[in-house]
């Protein structure tokens, strides 16, 4: 049976990223659970390192399937990569769900990992380079929103799930993760591969009738057409005989564009953002909260975070990616400073709070104090839900060339997940061992990226993906000088229609 084939970029993008609700279900599958009493008891209420340990599994998982999924991906295709990833998930899930301890635990978060590793940083280049340049940022947005649904739905499941008595709490929780993976598998193959990809194998004709099915309904005359797959053949032959390994990353011609594609993925960890989704229950315990009050506080942070991504869609294409890091950067830094500040001036030493041996500062005696941490954080995700949750993700696959796209974006989301590792894994300790100075050292990096994006990072919206290769040649203008948007390719278009036109007119005389 012949399958049907849609090529709706907003109906592709839809499909495409429920490899990131993937990520979301990981996150709340831990934050969701680990304040709860059925799984501090199963697992023998696990030591601050032994939690981050677990916690941070995944991430050492995700670091891996990051750095594999460039070469899996630039042999069998980005649609492939991404299938043959789900497959890794529903085995972690399927462990995890039967989990008889800590180990076997840690194995399945892992094998989730490498799933999440590869989804993340394919489904952006999937996106980049099958999208219309003026709506690429809208389309590759969505990524992040998928994100923040798998978040809310599992942190929700879980929420349910703890007042079912024994195991079954967390098991069921683990266990519903597999229907996206099933569903991603099931759906990709109606939808069309990258098209620049296509054209690195060679595959011109495909290539043609996928731009021309994406930007022009099927007309493959249309002049948009045909002058994005002159630029597109252009870039192909240009960099044929250029040598496509990891160590290309890092040639004098790519080096620039390398730092800014990892760094803007270790920035939007180093920010805190993550770090207040993994562990928002031990945030909320420290504000002096417990039990169902904890966990629905923590839920409406969730909601925040979801509701407020939606609005970035309609304007990252007009406002530019730059202006948006760059105040996302300012607003987490001043309320992640808040957070730590009000910590330091109301804060009071426990042995415990609310049974968990990690946390050692609570504000459960002043009101007043408790609240304003609770209003910091809720604005801190705010930020950074309208800055840089989806920004990043938009950012970093644009930078690249099209002969190690998928390469350098297996490194950014490597140098992504390599921070998530280290930070779920240090910030259960840091919270035991310094507390309130936890927060102010995010707070400092915040400030300090600032300063990295105002004068490294160009200005990428509303332009080609073989124009953005022109920031970063020798001669282009400095980053704080560049704006959103460009009119070479239409001004090819148009060249392209008179032409036609001319032709036409011949033909009739």
């Amino acid at each position: 049976m012949r399958l049907p084939k849609f090529y709706n970029t907003y109906l592709t993008a839809a499909v495409a990223t429920i490899g990131g609700s993937l990520f979301g279900f990981d996150v709340s599958s831990m934050s969701a659970i680990i304040g709860t009493t059925q799984y501090i008891d199963y697992f023998h209420n696990p030591s601050s390192t032994l939690q981050g340990g677990i916690t941070a599994s995944m991430s050492a998982g995700s670091l891996l399937g990051a750095l594999i999924s460039g070469a899996v991906s630039d042999r069998v295709g980005r649609k492939t990569a991404i299938q043959l990833s789900c497959f890794l998930w529903i085995a972690g899930s399927v462990i995890c769900c039967a989990a008889q301890n800590v180990a076997m635990l840690i194995v399945g978060r892992v094998l989730n990992g490498l799933c999440v590793g590869c989804t993340s940083s394919q489904v952006p280049v999937y996106l980049a380079e099958l999208a219309k340049r003026e709506v690429r940022g809208k389309v590759m947005g969505i990524q992040q929103w998928a994100i923040e649904w798998g978040i809310l739905i599992l942190y929700f499941v879980g929420y349910g799930c703890s007042f079912i008595d024994g195991t079954a709490s967390f098991r069921i929780t683990w266990g519903v993760q597999i229907v996206p993976a099933v569903l991603l598998i099931l759906l990709l193959p109606m939808f069309p591969e990258s098209p620049r990809w296509l054209a690195s194998k060679g595959r011109w004709d495909e290539c043609h009738e996928i731009l021309a099915n994406v930007q022009a309904k099927g007309n493959r005359e249309d002049p948009i057409v045909l002058a994005e797959l002159i630029e597109i053949r252009e870039i192909v032959e240009l960099e044929s005989s250029l040598n496509s390994s990891y160590l290309e990353l890092f040639t004098r011609d790519n080096y620039r564009r390398t730092i800014v594609g990892i760094m803007a993925q270790v920035w939007q960890q180093l920010a805190g953002g993550n770090v207040m989704m993994y562990y928002v229950v031990y945030v909320f315990q420290m504000a002096g909260l417990s039990g169902n009050a904890d966990l629905i506080a923590s839920s409406v942070q969730y909601a925040i975070f979801l509701v407020f991504t939606l609005p970035v869609l309609f304007y990252i294409d007009h406002t530019g990616r730059r202006l948006i890091l760059l105040i996302g950067s300012l607003g987490m830094g001043t309320f992640i400073f808040a957070v730590g500040g009000i910590l330091a001036t109301y804060g009071e030493y426990a042995d415990e709070v609310g049974g968990n041996s990690n946390i050692h500062i609570t504000l459960a005696n002043n009101f007043g104090a408790s609240r304003a941490v609770m209003v910091c954080s809720y604005l801190f995700v705010l930020v950074y839900s309208l800055t840089w949750a989806p920004t990043a993700w938009i950012y970093s696959p644009e930078v690249f060339p099209l002969y190690i796209r998928a390469k350098g974006m297996s490194a950014a989301a490597a140098g992504n997940w390599a921070m998530n590792f280290a930070l779920a894994f240090y910030v259960p300790p840091a919270f035991n061992d310094i507390g309130y100075k936890t927060f102010l050292i995010f707070g400092v990096f915040c400030m300090v990226m600032f300063v990295h994006i105002f004068l490294t990072f160009p200005e990428t919206a509303c332009k080609t993906l073989e124009e953005i290769d022109e920031l970063f040649k020798p001669g282009a203008p400095p980053a704080w000088r560049t704006k959103v948007g460009s009119t070479r390719l239409d001004d090819e278009a148009a060249e392209l229609a008179g032409d036609v036109e001319k032709a036409d007119e011949k033909h009739i005389e």
